[in-house]
């Protein structure tokens, strides 16, 4: 299960949304400015954000599949073993009183 999702990854999808949004208000406010170069980069910046927002949706779909897979790997595994699952759980349990009852 080496395929599991880490927080950073959810992280990273959501900061790259915060990216697009901030960059899409700032073509916003400088629509008004007059410049054949500002009109230029403006359209490569829309362009690069279409692109963005497009790899953030296939990124953040590719992340949701892996989190079914893992999911569902996990419970296939719980649904075959179950008393390994029980005794794993409760070791985790214990070891975890363990550790909060010495702070």
């Amino acid at each position: 299960m080496s395929d599991t999702t880490h927080p950073s990854k959810d992280k990273l999808v959501s900061d790259l949304k915060v990216v697009v949004a901030d960059a899409e208000e700032l073509l916003k406010l400088t629509a008004d400015q007059a410049g054949e170069k500002l009109h230029d980069v403006r359209g490569r910046i829309g362009e690069r954000l279409a692109g963005a927002k497009e790899r953030i949706a296939e990124a953040e779909a590719a992340l949701l599949e892996k989190t079914k897979q893992a999911a569902h790997a996990t419970d296939d595994y719980v649904h075959a073993h179950p008393w390994q699952s029980v005794g794993v759980a409760a070791g985790v349990a214990f070891l975890l009183g363990l550790l909060v009852s010495r702070r």
